[in-house]
């Protein structure tokens, strides 16, 4: 079976640390700066749950959330990642 992906040392969400992040996930979406990663968890600062996005080509997001403090969500949840606004 050929493998797509490889491990690479400091990819993946590692490689996105202090960034400002989106996190697709089963049932919401989340967004935030990435402050830490362990193979359970990832943690939010400054975090948002974004309850709709609109057009992805604008600059902020239709309506999002705040959170009041850091934020947990698990990686068995998260379907797909990156930086979008």
């Amino acid at each position: 079976m050929k493998r797509l992906i490889e491990d690479v040392e400091g990819e993946g969400l590692v490689s996105l640390m202090g960034q400002r992040i989106t996190l697709f996930c089963v049932n919401y979406i989340y967004t935030g700066k990435l402050v830490g990663v362990n193979d359970s968890d990832v943690k939010l600062s400054d975090p948002a749950i974004v309850y709709e996005t609109g057009a992805f080509n604008e600059e902020s997001w239709k309506d999002a959330q705040s959170l009041p403090n850091d934020f947990y969500v698990r990686t068995a949840s998260i379907e797909s990642y990156g930086i979008l606004k």
